[in-house]
């Protein structure tokens, strides 16, 4: 539980965070800024997610002790990787003197120091989830978030460039690491030099095809929003950042949370109990996530007029609802295909099929840009992005889905939880023409309480014995017949 507490804090704090930023900077500062974080995102996924991929699939509380060499390997390769990055940020840096911090070589640099800061934490945070070690992950995002929020709302407000408030996002990340080193440390043991190119290669079979498909996934916003940029100016292009900024963590937040956790379920069954266990709990934490994401994307549509209003800051508004309208689709597939596919191919190390999807979804980006801006303007590109994430999506699924080793997923659970999702659109529907603040003060709690009330009647995705299984006495195993025969 420390684990999603640790994330619904983080993903909280950077929705405030972002709301402040968007309306410290204004929108054409925010749009160089959110051009600049996607473009920090694509640096983040080609360097390091390969390595925090491996980490969680490979690191573990048995392996901490008795395969140390894992954890060196992983530490080396970050080391010279962090160590490259920085040398190109200073490079960056220098080259862009003249010019002041708002030239595109300053923020070069800071996007770059902002995706050093950003996968050396998510590397320390996952070997925290890895180790089931909640107090220790809850420490560590405490910290950068206290620290991250000061640092990046400060430059924001006193030098008002997004360089600066790149910069101090990837500092303040660093520290965190840097002030809970001690507890993030494994126990001292021999460094196998020879066996590191062997986990080298481990983690580049495995991680490659991941980081293939990320990197595209995270090179769409970016290819996105510098078309609206070219096209329509970087204040537009801050419109749709913020937007989609809002949407996504809307979307993915409790998806993220429960990956976290129910990923690292999944590789311990497999340690323990064997491949097909694996992939039984891989099909359960499918329908886990569908029947808490599909209500997140429902309640978010209901109170997206209501959230604009109360919200939003004044400059953004108008254009917010029409790109978030357009983008909840696609970022619901994005989000499902993270967090209830993509397990599916990691599980069996089988990650090529990702990268086929990712193409696929690239292809149809692509030519939706060519074809939609012309026609709708800047909301053709965030339906050209909704296409692209829907199409990935579904090459994704037919290939788990179907074939001789299809996944056995749980499609009674599925069924029960969108008649739930509809039931509870219905009932929000009317609500969406309200006052605002009545609007949402209604809203949220009838949403919830009534898509909680059939989770707790028809028991969707076992969600309801799961609550009742954590909360139910302890009680002195029986004895096994089996034992006494």
């Amino acid at each position: 539980m420390a684990v999603i507490a640790a994330f619904v804090m983080n993903a909280g704090l950077n929705f405030v965070l972002g709301l402040l930023i968007a309306k410290l900077l204004g929108p054409a500062d925010f749009g160089r800024f959110a051009l600049a974080t996607a473009g920090t995102l694509v640096i983040t996924t080609v360097l390091f997610e390969w390595l925090r991929l491996s980490a969680t699939r490979f690191y573990s509380v048995r392996v901490r002790l008795d395969e140390p060499w894992i954890r060196h390997g992983l530490d080396r390769a970050y080391a010279i990787l962090a160590v490259l990055l920085f040398a190109a940020a200073a490079v960056a840096a220098g080259l862009g003197l003249g010019d002041g911090p708002d030239g595109h070589a300053a923020i070069l640099s800071g996007a770059m120091l902002a995706a050093l800061g950003i996968g050396v934490f998510d590397y320390h945070a996952a070997l925290a989830r890895a180790r089931f070690d909640g107090k220790l992950y809850l420490g560590l995002v405490a910290v950068k978030n206290v620290i991250a929020f000061a640092m990046m709302a400060a430059a924001a407000w006193y030098l008002r460039q997004p360089a600066w408030v790149l910069a101090a996002a990837g500092v303040s990340q660093l520290l965190a690491v840097l002030i809970l080193r001690h507890p993030l440390r494994d126990p001292a043991s021999a460094v196998e030099h020879h066996r590191r190119r062997e986990t080298w290669s481990l983690f580049l079979r495995y991680g490659l095809p991941l980081i293939a498909a990320n990197a595209v996934y995270q090179l769409l916003p970016f290819l996105n929003r510098g078309t609206i940029a070219a096209q329509a100016g970087f204040a537009e292009a801050g419109y749709f950042a913020l937007a989609a900024d809002v949407t996504a963590r809307s979307l993915t937040m409790l998806g993220t949370a429960l990956d976290l956790l129910l990923f690292q379920l999944a590789v311990r069954a497999e340690e323990q109990h064997g491949r097909a266990a694996a992939e039984r709990q891989v099909a359960a934490n499918a329908a886990t996530v569908y029947a808490l994401l599909l209500p997140c994307a429902v309640g978010f549509w209901a109170v997206l007029p209501a959230l604009e209003a109360l919200v939003v800051p004044e400059a953004y508004r108008g254009p917010f609802a029409l790109y978030a309208l357009l983008l909840i689709p696609g970022l619901f597939c994005l989000a499902m295909m993270f967090y209830a596919i993509n397990p599916v191919f990691q599980i069996r190390r089988r990650t090529l099929p990702v990268i086929a999807a990712a193409a696929a979804g690239l292809a149809v980006n692509g030519l939706g840009l060519l074809v939609l801006p012309p026609l709708l303007g800047g909301a053709g590109v965030a339906l050209a992005q909704t296409l692209a994430l829907a199409s990935a999506f579904a090459w994704l699924a037919v290939r788990a889905l179907t074939g001789r080793d299809r996944l056995a997923l749980l499609w009674n659970e599925i069924l029960v939880a969108s008649a739930a999702c509809g039931a509870m659109a219905a009932a929000l529907a009317p609500l969406r023409h309200l006052d605002p603040a009545l609007a949402l003060g209604v809203a949220v709690p009838l949403g919830a309480g009534l898509y909680a009330a059939l989770v707790w009647l028809f028991d969707i995705a076992g969600l309801r014995s799961q609550v009742e299984g954590r909360f139910r006495p302890a009680h002195p195993a029986a004895a096994d017949p089996v034992a006494a025969e």
